[in-house]
């Protein structure tokens, strides 16, 4: 069988690496990855790779940044002709970017079969670019696999038949299961003692001056608690620079590899994010997160894990941080299925096609 994979902005790497690490020991299986390029900063895409410990990529389409519209169009014209090239059995995409929906559409139209890693997630906000991209990809995929519980409800309640529908765990689990002894030998060096780590990067809170301004005005506040660490995506920078926003007292750093940023979580006292995937790490690492935003499509970090949503309300957040400050954080447990082994699991029904 011949599966090709396609990946595209840096959440797209952790989910892909446990997949083709567990499909190598499979007999009859070849692989090709596409990367679209999609995210094209080193420390977001290269380096991952090594990382990961995956292949360079047998293509990369290089389509770089732009808007939604541009981006999708470019990676649905740069894919079309390597899928009738490589004629694959099965594309496997992953997640929500939209190097994800885009493959989809293609795939699609050239009725080549599609499995979706990460299927399920829903935020029911349909601002977000990314709800699209999930909505869309889960009703062209053939194979759906989910990654806890609350997926299969949504996939169901929206129409897709039980069968194509495959609760394997969450693939973002393996890859931190598998490289958090590398993170336990990263040296934390020139990093506070103590500290709060920040993401931020949704266009939702980075794209205005004033939500932007408000945040970091936030984050300025927390700082007369903790320090502040702050690896700042290239994106989120621009906008810094161009609203012309002060940002002093903290600590902003380039975007930091894996390996690197998994260090980081497990030292930080707090999580400060607008990430899906950290959620979800934060959860399995047990370390409080504050997701800035007013709903998340991974639920089950707030009901089971260790995530409270604060949207961009400056006064929860500073509540919340103090719960944690005075050792009243949240308790969580990690979900089901979430154990490092739900690329094997992946595997295992590829394996019966």
């Amino acid at each position: 069988m011949h599966i090709l994979h396609v990946v595209g902005a840096r959440p797209n790497f952790m989910k892909a690496a446990p997949v083709l690490h567990a499909l190598r020991t499979r007999p009859g299986m070849r692989q090709t990855l596409v990367h679209t390029g999609q995210h094209y900063d080193k420390n977001l895409s290269d380096v991952f790779f090594s990382q990961l410990e995956i292949p360079a990529p047998d293509v990369n389409l290089g389509v770089g940044s732009s808007t939604h519209a541009r981006q999708t169009a470019d990676i649905m014209t740069g894919f079309e002709p390597v899928l009738l090239d490589r004629k694959p059995d099965i594309v496997l995409v992953y997640g929500d970017v939209n190097s994800t929906v885009a493959a989809a559409l293609v795939c699609a139209k050239l009725l080549v079969p599609v499995a979706h890693v990460e299927a399920g997630l829903r935020s029911f906000d349909r601002s977000m670019p990314e709800e699209i991209n999930r909505i869309v990809t889960d009703g062209l995929a053939d194979l759906l696999f989910t990654p806890s519980e609350d997926g299969d409800e949504n996939l169901r309640r929206e129409g897709v038949s039980p069968e194509k529908i495959h609760r394997v765990g969450n693939v973002m689990i393996d890859s931190l299961v598998r490289l958090l002894p590398a993170a336990a030998r990263c040296a934390t060096n020139g990093f506070p003692n103590r500290f709060v780590l920040v993401t931020l990067h949704r266009p939702s809170n980075v794209d205005d001056a004033g939500t932007l301004k408000s945040i970091l005005e936030s984050l300025r506040t927390v700082r007369e608690q903790l320090e502040v660490v702050f690896p700042v995506h290239p994106r989120t920078r621009a906008r810094i620079a161009e609203f012309g926003i002060g940002v002093d007292k903290m600590h902003l750093i380039e975007p930091v590899p894996y390996i690197e940023f998994l260090a980081l979580q497990k030292s930080a006292i707090a999580v400060i994010t607008d990430s899906g995937g950290i959620q979800e790490e934060t959860t399995y690492l047990q370390v409080p997160c504050l997701t800035l935003r007013n709903n998340t499509e991974r639920p089950i970090t707030v009901t089971m894990g260790t995530n409270t949503l604060v949207g961009q309300d400056s006064r929860k957040l500073a509540v919340e941080l103090s719960a944690i400050l005075e050792g009243r954080a949240k308790k969580g447990s990690v979900p089901p299925l979430w154990d490092g082994h739900a690329a094997e699991r992946i595997a295992d029904v590829l394996e019966q096609l």
